[in-house]
């Protein structure tokens, strides 16, 4: 009850210290109904105060403007810019590689996390590895993207308690000469390791679902660029290996960017797989 009551009294501040900011209505006439990435800029010209993405700038902007939530960041906001894109897709790109950068102060913060790992399936039990160690994007029999060693491993045991698959198997129980590993007494474990299915059964289970977690490796010998349009825009968006190197008007100039090696781009890689391997937009191969 006295939580309750807290979240009451927090949602009654908010809305009671809550003024439309007149003082960014003038950022508003020259915003356009067309996709791509906002800033609420406050007093330092270094540090945005929030960076977002919109299929339609306008609307989104201004429904900022109706946010009770949000009016901590809007008093303190002195003016809006936008970046018109040709689509979503390039606003994603851009509104990630702009928080990355720009580290703005109301955003949760897109940082480089060096303990990003998979899963590695080889001969034996999978294998917790890391992108520190191992280039993500041509690595083959990788499965899952995890921010730690402790997620993978209770990804893992997922799989284990919906397939009844092994925890000896896979490498999270030791098990005993003769003997079979905990889980089989309980009935939790379909019994490969006490003879009563085959590994190779148990192994094909095990397969069957890290599939469906399997990290695409770059099927292009080299960058392609991705075609989006819209009326009055193109822009081409150069990626290589999971990695967005920028968005330009024409081919000549998408085949000017070079990639600096900077290590597997997870945001990179959850926007982008998808729209690449699906066909939806036309390529071109740089």
């Amino acid at each position: 009850m006295v939580r309750r009551a807290a979240s009451h009294r927090l949602d009654f501040d908010a809305a009671a210290i809550y003024q439309y900011p007149e003082h960014l209505r003038q950022w508003l006439d020259g915003l356009p109904n067309v996709p791509g990435v906002y800033t609420f800029h406050g007093d330092s010209e270094n540090l945005p105060l929030y960076i977002g993405k919109s299929v339609n700038l306008r609307s989104r902007v201004m429904a900022h403007f109706r946010t009770a939530d949000e009016a901590s960041m809007l008093r303190q906001a002195r003016r809006v810019s936008w970046i018109p894109t040709a689509g979503d897709l390039g606003a994603q790109l851009l509104e990630a590689h702009m928080i990355k950068t720009q580290q703005p102060l109301f955003n949760k913060r897109l940082r480089k996390n060096r303990q990003l790992c998979s899963l590695q399936l080889g001969d034996s039990a999978p294998q917790v590895v890391y992108a520190r160690d191992l280039d993500f994007s041509s690595s083959p029999n990788l499965y899952g993207l995890f921010r730690s060693r402790f997620a993978a491993l209770e990804k893992l045991k997922s799989l284990a308690d919906e397939q009844r698959l092994c925890h000896g198997l896979l490498g999270l129980e030791s098990l005993r000469p003769g003997r079979g590993c905990f889980r089989a007494a309980l009935k939790r474990c379909a019994g490969a390791c006490c003879g009563n299915e085959s590994v190779a059964a148990h192994q094909q289970r095990l397969q069957a679902a890290l599939e469906q977690m399997r990290v695409v490796c770059w099927p292009w010998q080299g960058p392609v660029g991705i075609v989006e349009t819209r009326p009055e825009m193109t822009q081409i968006h150069v990626i290589d290996h999971w990695f967005w190197l920028g968005s330009v008007s024409t081919e000549d100039e998408a085949r000017t960017l070079q990639r600096a090696r900077a290590g597997f781009d997870h945001d990179g890689y959850k926007i982008l797989c998808r729209p690449l391997l699906s066909g939806a937009f036309p390529l071109i191969e740089l």
